[in-house]
């Protein structure tokens, strides 16, 4: 059976690690601190903070921003789940608009009508790791028109005075907007580390700061690290130096920091990224090459004049076929051994969103590229004897479906 998307796991990586739990240090210590500086020196950003997830990194910078019941947070019907269930874990309102029909991404001519005097946050997400159009995002929320309805309700809100661009950047680190790195192009992004992502770390995330004066990134971090923490103002770092033992707890703060054990499979992952990324741009462009003679196949959006995808995932879509032939296409597929998803059930398709009266109808882009979409298998170790086999399974298993 060809896997979906396995870590790329080596000795490299064991060794990193077996150094590690020999180190003394397997919970946060000096191997998070490293990663932490290496990633904001990768994405041209002031801080970094690594945690046990994105998620964690969503949730963290929306109540940091103060974000509360009765808020609303605009973000796209089409995403995973985490990126809706941080706004309700807030007690605020998730509004989703649809998406782009080319590209997946947040429609930012729907944003502006979805913007109320109740809005506080917009979370685009980089879809398959694709950039959103953040020049146009970021041009919007600084408008006359949009900061005039902006109702400040928090310190850190008075400071920005607009709304927060908070990125679910969880599938593109390593994609580049207009020749910037994704974390750098708006106030703050979140990247996931989690086992299928691009950079692994097993669990794990970070929040990459890119806030302008008067904001102080190096103190937003500092923060968010005794947030992290239990509130706790000193880290176990910190509390092992000679005499340094005392602590406070500041605040009834979170429990979601990483561990060194994880930063130490992240710093071998960073140091070969970019090797990384031409190992899978290698892969979409022999899905692209394949597939392009097709006339059912729809292919995705990697690369414009100003947009480079990470080529975290390759979403193919059959035209024309409806939602349970595509089901019927994946189950030929998994019968010829080869591992296939779909990404995502959209967000008023999960039957929690549905109680709460969201309707996948109200996004009829949304609905139409679910229905139609089939991620392929992209990973380090695969072969071309696998991609042969992949291409073939997904070439037969439509044509005996639409035919």
């Amino acid at each position: 059976m060809i896997p979906f998307s396995p870590p790329r796991i080596d000795q490299k990586i064991i060794d990193e690690v077996v150094d590690t739990l020999k180190s003394g240090w397997i919970t946060t210590g000096p191997k998070t601190k490293r990663f932490e500086k290496e990633i904001a020196a990768y994405i041209n950003v002031p801080n970094v903070l690594c945690l046990n997830s994105a998620t964690a990194g969503l949730e963290l910078m929306l109540r940091w921003f103060g974000v509360k019941e009765g808020d609303e947070v605009i973000l796209p019907a089409y995403t995973y789940s985490a990126t809706a269930n941080v706004v309700i874990h807030c007690g605020a309102k998730p509004v989703l608009v649809d998406v782009n029909a080319n590209d997946f991404n947040i429609d930012v001519t729907k944003i502006k009508s979805a913007i109320t005097s109740k809005t506080k946050v917009i979370m685009p997400v980089d879809f398959a790791g694709f950039p959103c159009d953040y020049n146009q995002i970021n041009a919007l929320v600084n408008s006359t028109e949009i900061k005039s309805q902006f109702k400040a309700e928090h310190i850190n809100q008075e400071k920005l005075g607009r709304i927060l661009v908070l990125s679910d950047a969880a599938h593109s680190f390593g994609a580049r907007y207009n020749q910037k790195l994704t974390g750098s192009l708006c106030d703050v992004s979140v990247f996931s580390f989690h086992a299928v992502k691009n950079l692994t770390t097993a669990e794990g995330g970070a929040v990459a700061f890119n806030f302008e004066p008067p904001f102080n990134n190096q103190e937003i971090y500092n923060q968010l690290c005794i947030s992290s923490l239990h509130g706790q103002n000193k880290d176990a770092l910190a509390k092992m130096q000679k005499g340094n033992w005392k602590y406070d707890i500041v605040e009834a703060g979170y429990k979601c920091n990483m561990t060194d054990i994880s930063a130490a499979i992240g710093l071998v992952e960073l140091s070969r990224y970019n090797e990384t990324l031409e190992k899978r741009k290698s892969i979409v462009d022999y899905y692209l090459n394949f597939f392009s003679k097709f006339s059912w196949a729809e292919l995705p959006v990697t690369q414009t004049e100003h947009k480079t995808t990470s080529y975290h995932l390759f979403p193919f879509r059959i035209k024309g076929i409806t939602e349970e032939q595509r089901d019927n296409i994946m189950t030929e597929i998994f019968n010829k051994d080869v591992s296939v998803n779909v990404h995502f059930i959209p967000i008023p398709r999960l039957s929690f969103y549905k109680n709460l009266g969201y309707d996948l109808e109200n996004y009829p882009v949304t609905k139409d590229n679910f229905s139609r979409e089939i991620s392929l298998p992209i990973f380090y170790d695969l072969t071309k004897e696998n991609l042969i086999a992949i291409c073939k399974a997904v070439e037969e298993s439509v044509q005996k479906i639409i035919s």
